[in-house]
């Protein structure tokens, strides 16, 4: 099952979704530029997962969010499609992976640690 809702507008106060295993949601965020993920990234959600990164990188934003507190787990597909997104960014464009798992910052250290497009932050 994969879920993506970029219709509505998400409460950045209000706890992410718990979805089911095997589920990714994501929504965008309504107090910064950017997209709340909840679930997991695994080869089942991975399309869902860079159609989202696809619409984060058409944006003009000079820094994109990625909030992840409520992600479980993230394979190398989901980390791969990340750092390939993050690529495909324009000079001075950034994102900011907000909470990631233990899972997603450890691929991100091993395979892109030269990556500085991307920055994992605790907030």
């Amino acid at each position: 099952m994969v879920g993506v809702d970029s219709s509505l507008e998400a409460d950045a106060s209000a706890p992410a979704p718990v979805p089911p295993r095997s589920a990714l949601w994501v929504c965008p965020l309504s107090d910064r530029a950017g997209w709340r993920a909840a679930g997991e990234i695994t080869s089942a959600t991975c399309p869902a997962w860079e159609r989202t990164l696809k619409q984060l990188t058409l944006r003009n934003e000079s820094v994109c969010h990625l909030e992840m507190s409520a992600v479980s787990f993230v394979d190398v597909a989901g980390a791969s499609a990340l750092a390939v997104a993050a690529q495909d960014l324009p000079a001075g464009r950034r994102i900011v992976v907000e909470q990631p798992p233990a899972t997603l910052r450890r691929l991100l250290e091993i395979f892109w640690p030269e990556l500085s497009v991307i920055e994992v932050v605790a907030r």
